[in-house]
């Protein structure tokens, strides 16, 4: 007689069919204001000031704040926005976008090399 095989649970296979997440880090500089980085984050992912507010004090505060945590494409595309959003029309000497990296979720401060 053999021995029936386990069958996998409903939720086994739905953790397995999970495409992994990514996260979308803005990463600090001197060439960008408050006000630039609220206004960018409210136009680019639809977010209130003040949740806008708190990721500029924690870019300020730690030199990087997870503005969002997706699959891959989205954050491609969303590291992507940010690196195309132009300069700080209030400091001259902004000479362009701010930076961001995709990195793993979970995986603080390992970048995975899709910059």
């Amino acid at each position: 007689m053999t021995r029936p095989q386990a069958i996998p649970s409903l939720e086994e296979e739905r953790i397995d069919e999970r495409a992994p997440l990514f996260n979308v880090v803005l990463l600090d500089d001197n060439e960008h204001t408050y006000d630039y980085v609220i206004e960018m984050l409210q136009r680019l992912f639809l977010i209130s000031a003040q949740q806008a507010f708190r990721h500029a004090e924690e870019v300020d505060a730690t030199g990087r704040t997870i503005v969002l945590t997706c699959e891959l494409p989205a954050a491609e595309f969303g590291r992507d926005q940010i690196q195309s959003y132009g300069p700080d029309w209030r400091m001259p000497e902004s000479k362009g976008s701010m930076s961001a990296i995709v990195e793993p979720a979970g995986i603080p401060g390992l970048a995975s090399g899709l910059q």
